[in-house]
Protein backbone atom coordinates (compact mmCIF):
# COMPACT_ATOMS: atom_id res chain seq x y z
CA UNK A 1 0.00 0.00 0.00
CA UNK A 2 1.11 3.60 -0.61
CA UNK A 3 1.53 5.66 2.49
CA UNK A 4 0.43 9.32 1.59
CA UNK A 5 1.62 12.65 2.27
CA UNK A 6 -0.09 14.96 4.30
CA UNK A 7 -0.20 17.38 1.05
CA UNK A 8 -1.86 14.17 -0.91
CA UNK A 9 -4.68 13.58 1.53
CA UNK A 10 -5.66 17.23 1.53
CA UNK A 11 -6.50 16.87 -2.48
CA UNK A 12 -9.49 17.18 -4.28
CA UNK A 13 -8.92 14.54 -7.09
CA UNK A 14 -11.79 13.43 -8.73
CA UNK A 15 -13.76 15.14 -11.71
CA UNK A 16 -16.56 14.18 -9.97
CA UNK A 17 -15.79 15.50 -6.96
CA UNK A 18 -15.47 18.60 -8.44
CA UNK A 19 -18.71 18.64 -10.74
CA UNK A 20 -20.62 18.01 -7.06
CA UNK A 21 -19.11 20.93 -5.35
CA UNK A 22 -19.74 22.98 -8.84
CA UNK A 23 -23.00 22.09 -8.92
CA UNK A 24 -23.88 22.30 -4.91
CA UNK A 25 -22.42 25.71 -4.19
CA UNK A 26 -22.54 29.23 -5.54
CA UNK A 27 -19.59 30.90 -6.77
CA UNK A 28 -17.99 33.85 -4.09
CA UNK A 29 -15.34 35.90 -4.52
CA UNK A 30 -12.40 37.29 -2.13
CA UNK A 31 -9.68 39.70 -3.36
CA UNK A 32 -7.66 37.74 -5.57
CA UNK A 33 -9.57 34.49 -6.25
CA UNK A 34 -13.01 33.05 -6.62
CA UNK A 35 -13.82 30.28 -4.40
CA UNK A 36 -16.72 26.82 -4.21
CA UNK A 37 -16.99 24.91 -1.04
CA UNK A 38 -19.27 22.14 -0.46
CA UNK A 39 -19.84 19.63 2.90
CA UNK A 40 -19.53 16.43 1.69
CA UNK A 41 -22.22 14.21 2.16
CA UNK A 42 -21.74 11.51 4.46
CA UNK A 43 -22.76 9.03 1.95
CA UNK A 44 -19.41 10.06 -0.05
CA UNK A 45 -16.23 7.72 1.17
CA UNK A 46 -13.13 9.35 1.49
CA UNK A 47 -9.87 8.42 3.45
CA UNK A 48 -9.84 12.15 4.11
CA UNK A 49 -12.02 13.55 7.37
CA UNK A 50 -11.31 16.66 7.07
CA UNK A 51 -11.30 19.39 4.47
CA UNK A 52 -10.09 18.66 0.70
CA UNK A 53 -8.77 21.07 -1.69
CA UNK A 54 -8.63 21.53 -5.55
CA UNK A 55 -7.38 24.02 -7.59
CA UNK A 56 -7.88 25.07 -11.37
CA UNK A 57 -5.59 27.17 -13.28
CA UNK A 58 -6.82 27.71 -16.90
CA UNK A 59 -4.66 28.06 -19.80
CA UNK A 60 -5.85 31.50 -20.01
CA UNK A 61 -3.48 32.08 -16.58
CA UNK A 62 -0.69 31.86 -19.23
CA UNK A 63 1.75 29.42 -20.21
CA UNK A 64 2.54 26.37 -18.70
CA UNK A 65 5.51 27.83 -16.51
CA UNK A 66 3.14 30.69 -15.42
CA UNK A 67 0.51 28.22 -14.47
CA UNK A 68 2.67 25.91 -12.43
CA UNK A 69 4.30 28.66 -11.03
CA UNK A 70 0.75 29.53 -9.30
CA UNK A 71 0.07 25.98 -8.41
CA UNK A 72 3.45 26.07 -6.40
CA UNK A 73 2.90 29.04 -4.64
CA UNK A 74 -0.81 28.31 -3.94
CA UNK A 75 0.17 24.60 -3.33
CA UNK A 76 2.23 25.68 -0.09
CA UNK A 77 -0.02 28.62 1.02
CA UNK A 78 -2.54 26.13 1.47
CA UNK A 79 -0.41 23.60 3.26
CA UNK A 80 0.26 26.32 5.98
CA UNK A 81 -3.53 27.40 6.38
CA UNK A 82 -5.33 24.02 6.21
CA UNK A 83 -5.70 23.62 9.52
CA UNK A 84 -8.18 26.75 9.70
CA UNK A 85 -10.36 24.14 7.94
CA UNK A 86 -12.20 21.57 10.40
CA UNK A 87 -14.75 18.87 8.85
CA UNK A 88 -15.72 17.71 5.63
CA UNK A 89 -15.42 20.55 3.22
CA UNK A 90 -14.81 20.02 -0.28
CA UNK A 91 -13.24 23.56 -1.64
CA UNK A 92 -12.39 24.64 -4.93
CA UNK A 93 -10.18 27.51 -5.31
CA UNK A 94 -9.84 29.50 -8.86
CA UNK A 95 -6.59 32.20 -8.28
CA UNK A 96 -6.08 35.01 -10.38
CA UNK A 97 -2.95 36.13 -12.45
CA UNK A 98 -1.99 38.45 -10.24
CA UNK A 99 -0.71 36.24 -7.60
CA UNK A 100 2.27 35.84 -9.53
CA UNK A 101 3.16 39.25 -8.63
CA UNK A 102 1.99 38.95 -4.78
CA UNK A 103 4.22 38.96 -2.27
CA UNK A 104 3.95 35.52 -0.02
CA UNK A 105 2.81 36.73 3.12
CA UNK A 106 -0.16 38.47 1.07
CA UNK A 107 -1.12 35.32 -0.57
CA UNK A 108 -0.94 33.72 2.59
CA UNK A 109 -3.16 35.94 4.57
CA UNK A 110 -5.53 36.00 1.26
CA UNK A 111 -5.83 31.95 1.53
CA UNK A 112 -6.39 32.21 5.27
CA UNK A 113 -8.86 34.89 5.22
CA UNK A 114 -10.91 32.55 2.46
CA UNK A 115 -10.80 29.56 4.90
CA UNK A 116 -12.09 31.60 7.62
CA UNK A 117 -14.89 32.71 5.57
CA UNK A 118 -15.75 29.19 4.79
CA UNK A 119 -14.93 27.82 8.12
CA UNK A 120 -17.38 30.79 9.78
CA UNK A 121 -20.33 29.49 7.13
CA UNK A 122 -20.00 26.12 7.82
CA UNK A 123 -19.88 26.74 11.82
CA UNK A 124 -23.04 28.68 11.18
CA UNK A 125 -24.88 26.29 8.93
CA UNK A 126 -24.51 23.65 12.30
CA UNK A 127 -25.48 25.82 14.58
CA UNK A 128 -29.22 26.55 12.60
CA UNK A 129 -31.85 23.91 13.83
CA UNK A 130 -32.52 21.60 11.30
CA UNK A 131 -35.95 22.35 9.70
CA UNK A 132 -38.42 20.35 10.97
CA UNK A 133 -40.58 17.82 8.50
CA UNK A 134 -44.14 18.71 8.17
CA UNK A 135 -46.14 15.94 8.62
Amino acid sequence: MKIKTPNALLRLRKHADYQRVYTSSRKQFSKQMTFFFSVRPADRRSETPGARIGLTVGKVMGKAVDRNRIKRRMRECIRHQAGLLHGPVDVILHPRRSILEMDFVKLEQEVASVFRTIQKTLDRQAKAPAAMPEP
